[in-house]
């Protein structure tokens, strides 16, 4: 049989290659300001495939020849055929890979596929060491049965998915943590071929976002190379670890150590304690942690002062002792001993004198053990500070003398009791409060209507109780729905928390949650939602949780971010009409004023945007002008403020071009122009230069007399009567010209135009 003719496509014969889009087909983004080894913009290279032609055979026939001798030396050939069964059909292969720092993976450009045949490509996205690499979603239409997946490599090298087709959107961005990121895209014959187009761009890598440790805080000045992370402690708590940590490694950015810890320490001694607080020991990261400990504090307030201590939380197993002292001696007086089966006093305990002992001693620690002792130093003839967990307090003197009047109020989501919302400071010979303070504890369930609140556990901070049944009912605008924010979630295994999408207990629920989880955000499709948490009776069987944090609030329910108002002094663009996941708004100042914030904003999944907006400041001075070459300059004011000149002038030999003085009037004017050297001496000298101007009016005389002898012959012959003098087609030119100081050329010698009054 003959051989069979080559496989045809639309690009040619034997031809998998990708064609490379044109401008009129791929649109173009707007390019992004990017400094270092990108400032300057690489030519596009043209796409490369590697594919692997196959050729698809319904029925393939072999045709094998025999060669036979005979005795007479004749041949004989005979011929036969094998029907051999029709081959799978196998995948052309193609990658694509891409360097420049922008442009647009595109699947309409993939070749045409022969009947019964599919495709796999790889697209792979490559940029300098340094820089990550953007995503954004431009189009995803694929049929059923194909896959799209955008893979990454985390900083250890190892694979790592980053979104699949059911999680794709248009608008979404996806970034990678590393220098390279990868298209996976397979299609399969069963169904019509899908489309995708995502658009790709660079981005300075940074270091991640630190983790704020729990009983603390930490404050990130920059996550680029360079910038630091300083962490710090609740009142009580001790940093373990660097308090500050950099962010290095320009290539592959990662912070200088781990994220620090804040700990409870057992034991330690305070000198001229003022405030603070005393708390139950962590729990020891040691073997031994199942050891008994004696953990002892003591407290020195200034000469003079006595201590206030208050018993925040107090949270004792059956074999644990906490005893307070009056001093530090063995035999101080004691202000309380839960040894001895008294009642906790929580309004609080005063020392005789300027110190105190605190000690606490278990046999079996247990991380169910908690307690919380405040401590604030007082003067003679005063009231101590009154104090309230969760809420606030007004007074109607800072001092806290005799006849001081404090008001206490709660924080969001909690409510006054176990105590009066007044106190008064009495009794002039040894002041003391005619009342405890109060408490504000969490509410078990209630009704909500404001735009953004809070909900916590019941007894928030203190554990929740066990048989704890609490509905909290959400409610917000008509034409807005609920964002819910689970900040923390910390249950027992027997305790449940559940979510309903709606006002009644029938609804949809959107989450059943048990034991512990990550934080977490969920929205509601209506303006109602109920949130309802059982505790076990028998709580103490399965241990205790945490409790939970969750913020609500309202958002609008057309899956987009709010507006973000107009920048005063400046205005902003957006890259979609409407403001849906993925949208990116840019501010720009106008002239004269400094943007002072992040210069682009995006739409999260969350929809909330991912930084607050930035404001334009008006700029108070310029930039430095720099020196001219071949001059001196002269300033009035070295910091640049508006108001300050800068005076010019050229060296010996050199004429200035452009004003000589700048003045800054809060932006910045234009640089003097490069000085061009004086003229040199002429070679004519003053001899030389009048026997050329006789010779010039010589010349001149002789040839306006020639013209005259002419005219007056020939003036008679002529049949024309013609005027000597004609006027000027053009009326006299009054507008000013734009050229102030004309330049002449003549002869390739350029000459400035002087005018001298």
């Amino acid at each position: 049989r003959s051989p069979r003719p080559p496989l045809r496509t639309r690009h040619g014969p034997q031809s998998l290659q990708r064609r490379r889009p044109s401008q009129r087909e791929t649109p173009r983004g707007p390019r992004t300001a990017v400094t270092g080894p990108y400032s300057r913009r690489l030519s596009r290279r043209p796409l490369v495939r590697t594919p692997t032609q196959t050729r698809v055979c319904n029925v393939v026939s072999v045709c094998l020849h025999t060669h036979t001798h005979t005795h007479t030396h004749t041949h004989a050939h005979a011929r036969m055929c094998v029907i051999l069964p029709p081959s799978p059909p196998v995948a052309p292969r193609c990658t694509v890979n891409f360097t420049d720092p922008e442009g647009y993976i595109d699947s309409s450009d993939d070749p045409p596929l022969p009947n019964g045949a599919f495709l796999q490509c790889t697209y792979t996205v490559t940029v300098y060491r340094g820089y990550g690499v953007e995503l954004q979603v431009k189009n995803v239409n694929l049929s059923e049965g194909e896959q799209l997946s955008i893979r990454g490599v985390d900083e250890g090298g190892a694979p790592l998915v980053l979104a699949n087709e059911t999680l794709l959107v248009e608008g979404q961005v996806i970034r990678s943590p590393t220098n390279t990121i990868s298209v996976f895209f397979r299609s399969f014959p069963e169904g019509g071929s899908g489309n995708f187009q995502l658009h790709y761009q660079i981005f300075r890598l940074s270091c991640s976002l630190p983790r704020r440790p729990h009983f603390g805080e930490v404050s990130v000045l920059d996550l680029h190379p360079g910038g630091t992370a300083r962490f710090h402690c609740h009142m009580g708590y001790h940093l373990q670890g660097a308090p500050v940590l950099t962010c290095i490694n320009a290539s592959l950015p990662i912070w200088s150590s781990r994220e620090p810890a804040c700990r409870a320490l057992c034991g330690g001694s305070v000198k001229n304690a003022t405030v603070g607080r005393v708390l139950s020991p962590s729990p020891p990261s040691s073997a031994n942690g199942t050891q008994g400990r004696s953990c002892s504090w003591s407290l020195e307030a200034p000469a003079g002062q006595r201590l206030h201590l208050h018993l925040e939380r107090m949270v004792l197993g059956p074999t644990d002792r906490l005893v307070l002292w009056s001093g530090l001696d063995a035999g101080s007086v004691v202000l309380f001993d839960s040894g001895r089966g008294t009642p906790i006093p929580f309004e609080g305990v005063i020392s005789e004198g300027p110190s105190v002992r605190v000690q606490f001693i278990t046999d079996i620690p247990s991380h169910t053990t908690s307690f919380n002792i405040r401590y604030e130093a007082f003067e003679k003839g005063h009231c101590y500070e009154p104090y309230i967990q969760n809420g606030n307090f007004t007074t109607s003197d800072p001092g806290y003398g005799v006849g001081t009047v404090v008001q206490f109020s709660c924080d969001a989501g909690h409510s006054l009791e176990q105590g009066p919302p007044v106190i008064e400071c009495i009794n002039a010979r040894d002041p003391y409060w005619n009342d405890t303070e109060p408490l504000c504890k969490a509410l078990c369930g209630g009704d909500l209507s404001g735009p953004s609140g809070v909900i916590l556990s019941p007894n928030w901070p203190e554990w929740y109780g066990e048989g704890e049944d609490c509905s909290w009912r959400i409610h917000v605008g008509e034409d807005k729905r609920v964002l819910l924010d689970v900040q923390l979630l910390n249950l027992s295994n027997s305790d449940m928390l559940t979510i309903l999408d709606g006002d009644e207990v029938t609804t949809r629920i959107l989450g059943q949650y048990v034991g512990g989880t990550s934080p977490f955000k969920l929205s509601s499709s209506s303006p109602d939602l109920t949130i309802t948490f059982h505790s076990d009776p028998a709580g103490l069987v399965f241990g205790k949780g945490e409790g939970f944090i969750i913020n609500y609030m309202e958002v609008s329910r057309n899956d987009s971010c709010p507006d973000l108002p107009e920048i005063q002094n400046g205005w902003k663009t957006t890259s979609h009409t409407a403001l849906v996941r993925g949208t990116r708004i840019t501010y720009q100042c106008d002239p004269g004023y400094d943007l002072v914030g992040r210069e682009t904003l995006t739409c999260q999944l969350d929809l909330s945007w991912s930084t607050q907006p930035p404001f334009c400041e008006k700029i108070m001075y310029c930039t430095d002008p720099g020196h001219v070459e071949h001059s001196t300059r002269s300033l009035s004011d070295p910091k640049l403020l508006v108001g300050t000149t800068i005076q010019y002038s050229c060296n010996p030999g050199f004429v200035l071009q452009g004003s000589a003085i700048l003045t800054c009037y809060g932006r910045e004017p234009g640089t003097p122009k490069h000085t061009v050297e004086a003229a040199a001496d002429s070679s004519f000298d003053g001899g030389n230069m009048a026997l050329a101007i006789f010779i010039l009016v010589l010349l001149l005389s002789v040839l306006l007399g020639g013209a005259y002898v002419y005219v007056t012959r020939c003036r008679y012959h002529s049949n024309l009567r013609l005027p000597l003098m004609y006027p000027h087609p053009y009326s006299q030119i009054t507008v000013e010209t734009e050229f102030d100081n004309p330049l002449y050329e003549t002869g390739g010698v350029r000459l400035q135009g002087n005018v001298s009054d």
